[in-house]
């Protein structure tokens, strides 16, 4: 290493079976009255009156804002801090996926620092003033946004997703509750697990990796393809539960500190664009993107092969590599992860707008951390590869 690397991760972590019952005790350490934000989902399934039990046990107030609905946008992110200002909180709680987390982040940084969320954009503006405190806590096992100083909040206006990465916007405290993911539907389990896959992987071939990152990204990854499977065809299993809980938080603190790459890079467009939910657009992109990489860093997705096969210790990197990319391939496969096509986008509306998502792929920055740098004409080539890709086959991305 040349230079000094940073390791940033929220200043409390709770982590394990029954974690969600420390809410009012870590609440009350940051204040007395907070804006839990969720979603119907999370409501009806109980866990934020549980969470308001817990925090009127600690003395703690509490108002709800669950009006997220999908993939996080500006209008959620006004409408959270109206209901912060109109209440008089002064904590914020996020009680869901990463949309309600993110959202929760904008909220607690304009509440002190003023603006609109795109303000903060490509470091335009900046987080000066201390944000109000934010405990997040995650029912899914995907996303690592509780372990993130990055916010993914959408333009209405223009359709753009903006990645918004400043130090400010890490959560205070962390509570990771593997009982809350069981109530994740299959599909969900598939789409936020090869999310997280997604996060160490890219964290581990990033440009920008350093040996701290490095010990969370194979962590994660081992933990996740081992146990994977078992959460999706048992969601019961409390085990691959915890497991991938876990997985997931040292993912989204290995690619905080490093940083994501080409996957999510493209992934945004698609999200602010079709409105494919941020976990499936990176799954139905990283098989195609670790082929196009595959060359650019060999050695690196060796690794991930010798994780998904032992056996493969005694091959050649090259062989391995090839290993991680199509045992990647016949994970998306096993999950049921769906093309673009089988989404349900359209092709003809998909291709009209190949030429803006590249761009906007590009802009984001992330496409620079990849091991292959691409170009933009490369970027549009991508997408047209993954609009139909077939993860049961084996194929060629060049």
């Amino acid at each position: 290493m040349e230079n000094y690397a940073v390791l940033r991760m929220p200043g409390t972590i709770n982590y394990g079976r029954h974690a969600f019952e420390t809410v009012g005790k870590e609440a009350l350490q940051r204040g007395s009255k907070a804006l839990i934000i969720s979603d119907k989902v999370m409501e009806n399934l109980g866990y934020v009156s549980e969470c308001r039990d817990y925090l009127t046990k600690a003395r703690v107030d509490s108002v709800v804002y669950a009006g997220i609905e999908s993939e996080p946008i500006d209008d959620y992110v006004e409408e959270g801090l109206e209901i912060f200002k109109k209440e008089n909180c002064d904590v914020v709680i996020s009680l869901g996926g990463g949309s309600c987390m993110d959202t929760a982040k904008a909220i607690s940084i304009i509440a002190t620092n003023g603006g609109y969320i795109g303000d903060y954009m490509g470091g335009n503006k900046l987080a000066e003033e201390k944000p109000i405190p934010h405990i997040a806590i995650p029912t899914t096992a995907g996303t690592g946004a509780e372990a993130t100083d990055v916010t993914v909040i959408t333009n209405t206006i223009n359709d753009v997703k903006m990645m918004i990465k400043q130090p400010a916007f890490m959560p205070d405290a962390a509570i990771i509750e593997p009982l809350l993911t069981i109530s994740s539907p299959q599909h969900v389990t598939a789409a936020t697990g090869i999310d997280a896959l997604s996060h160490a992987v890219e964290a581990y071939i990033s440009r920008r990796s350093h040996p701290m990152t490095d010990t969370m990204a194979l962590s994660a990854m081992k933990l996740i393809t081992e146990n994977i499977r078992t959460a999706f065809h048992d969601g019961q299993n409390i085990d691959a539960r915890e497991a991938m809980a876990l997985g997931a938080l040292q993912a989204g603190i290995a690619f905080t500190n490093s940083s994501v790459c080409l996957v999510h890079g493209m992934s945004r467009p698609i999200g602010a664009l079709f409105h494919v939910p941020h976990g499936y657009s990176n799954a139905m992109l990283l098989p195609a993107v670790l082929e196009y990489s595959k060359d650019y860093a060999r050695e690196r997705l060796a690794d991930l092969g010798r994780i998904f096969s032992p056996e493969a210790e005694a091959y050649s990197d090259e062989r391995a590599a090839d290993i991680a990319v199509a045992s990647v391939k016949e994970l998306c496969s096993e999950l049921k992860i769906p093309n673009l096509c089988g989404w349900g986008i359209d092709k003809e509306q998909f291709e009209s707008v190949i030429n803006k998502m590249a761009a906007d792929a590009l802009i984001s920055g992330s496409p620079a951390n990849n091991p292959r740098v691409p170009e933009q004409a490369e970027i549009e080539e991508l997408y047209k590869v993954c609009f139909a890709y077939d993860f049961s086959t084996e194929s060629s991305v060049r």
